[in-house]
């Protein structure tokens, strides 16, 4: 008895440090997943707010009747042209111009205006003749800017000239300097062919005309031969001066660029190295305690620890009735649960067509391929004549639906009975979902609720209602 005792003991202790080692493993993965979406997130919101806001700005300016009116006249109105850019400018904060294609001019919130001579100025013709209505570049040398360009027609489809918004690269320069301060990573804006166009390091950003390619950095030239190719980098670990960085990647589709966010390890690292060391700590703990409390108990151990959740895989499922008590043990010692109900389709009409003996054998067949199905914490039970009822802990709502729809394609899938092989058996199941102590009816009307629908929506489905 003793030595049975002493197995016991060891079997547990066994058991309780793969477990606690499987949930230190994922603390950890799920840090990774928190800082990685800490990254992302203040990233996200600078590209609305500097790329993406002035971009729903241009558009929507570009198409009110006051632009169209001003390029659309027979003579330029000057005045009336500087007068609206310098409106606009005060309004918005932001560098406005127009360019027209019947006086071939510029004009600068600025006040300043220059002559649209082919070969002189390039972008207007070059982006004039392409396909896109809107275009983003960098230009205006002198004093360089990120400029959205608008294509302007009137309303016979005729190309009126262009109507933009400009900001100095300067300004940005200093955002990406904030951020860089407050989150310690890096930007890179590329286009398709793989010219940097705006980026948190100011060495790389454009002069005079000139843009530093991907191609030209040295951690870009260190990488394989395919994926400087495709420039698919989401995830790939480079080193900078001896120091190594994440990339996480967004496709920024709106101006055809990719934005590579260059995240330092180090720091990461540190978070992640804190909850392993808490989750190592955390382990010890409970491996000691667990250990302590079987050995003074293991002399009045005389029953399996689990003696009172039997689950049951034959033919002769508990009732209705008796689930009530398997939904609350399992409840109060998981914390959370799906209940998925399963129905098997046209039942009437498959005893009528065939006979009884046929319709009880399409039922033993489908709870012999339910419980194959579950897993040893879960329990099948009969609910009605023609329904089921599984009860799955620990299983979220989105798994169980998933879960279920493989139980569908299972059913819909397996030869009919012995006597019947050609007879195509189909089920529908209605899933629902708790993760707090509530009445077993609270949750089973959800998922009778579900189950109607999926009859309603023509069988053979699989649908989710969960407790509001």
């Amino acid at each position: 008895m003793l030595h049975r005792s002493f197995l016991l003991l060891f079997a547990v202790v066994i058991i309780s440090i793969v477990t606690l080692v499987h949930v230190s493993i994922s603390n950890i993965v799920a840090e990774q997943s928190r800082a990685q979406q800490q990254s992302l997130s203040p990233a996200i919101s600078l590209i609305v707010e500097q790329l993406l806001k002035p971009l729903h700005v241009s558009e929507v300016l570009g198409k009110s009747q006051e632009v169209e009116l001003l390029l659309n006249a027979e003579e330029i109105d000057e005045e009336a042209v500087f007068k609206t850019l310098q409106r606009l400018q005060n309004e918005f904060d932001l560098f406005f111009f127009l360019a027209s294609e019947k006086a071939r001019m510029q004009y600068d919130a600025d006040g300043s205006k220059r002559s649209l001579t082919e070969g002189d100025v390039s972008w207007y013709f070059k982006y004039k003749d392409m396909p896109e209505d809107k275009v983003a570049d960098i230009g205006k040398w002198e004093n360089p800017h990120f400029f959205i360009d608008i294509k302007i027609f009137n309303d016979f489809g005729e190309f009126l000239g262009f109507f933009g918004i400009g900001k100095s690269l300067r300004s940005f320069v200093d955002i990406f300097d904030t951020y860089k301060q407050q989150f310690g990573y890096d930007f890179l804006f590329v286009d398709n062919k793989g010219d940097i166009m705006l980026s948190s390091d100011a060495d790389l950003m454009a002069d005079n005309s000139n843009f530093t390619n991907l191609s030209e950095l040295a951690w870009f030239a260190s990488l394989p031969k395919d994926v400087q190719l495709q420039r698919d980098l989401n995830n790939k670990l480079i080193s900078i001066e001896h120091e190594d960085y994440l990339i996480a990647e967004v496709k920024l589709n709106q101006f055809n660029w990719t934005v590579y966010l260059l995240s330092p390890l180090q720091k990461r690292q540190s978070e992640i190295s804190q909850g392993f060391i808490f989750s190592v700590v955390t382990l010890l703990v409970v491996v000691f305690s667990l250990f302590m409390m079987v050995y003074h108990l293991m002399y009045y151990f005389r029953r399996d620890i689990n003696a009172d959740l039997v689950i049951r895989h034959n033919y002769s499922l508990p009732p209705r009735e008796e689930m009530e008590s398997y939904y609350q043990k399992l409840l109060e010692r998981d914390q959370s649960l799906s209940i998925i109900l399963v129905d098997v389709d046209n039942f009437p009409q498959l005893s009528d067509t065939y006979g009884r003996n046929v319709a009880d054998e399409v039922l033993d067949k489908v709870s012999s391929y339910l419980s194959s199905q579950l897993k040893d914490n879960d329990v099948l039970g009969r609910w009605s004549s023609e329904e089921f009822i599984i009860l799955r802990p620990r299983l979220g709502p989105h798994e169980a639906y998933d879960f279920a729809n493989q139980l569908r394609y299972g059913i819909a899938t397996m030869p009919g009975p012995d006597s019947q092989p050609n007879l195509r058996i189909t089920a529908s199941f209605g899933v629902s979902f708790t993760a707090t102590p509530r009445p077993m009816g609270e949750v089973t009307i959800n998922a009778e609720d579900a189950l109607y629908q999926a009859r309603r929506d023509g069988c053979n489905l699989v649908r989710m209602q969960l407790i509001e």
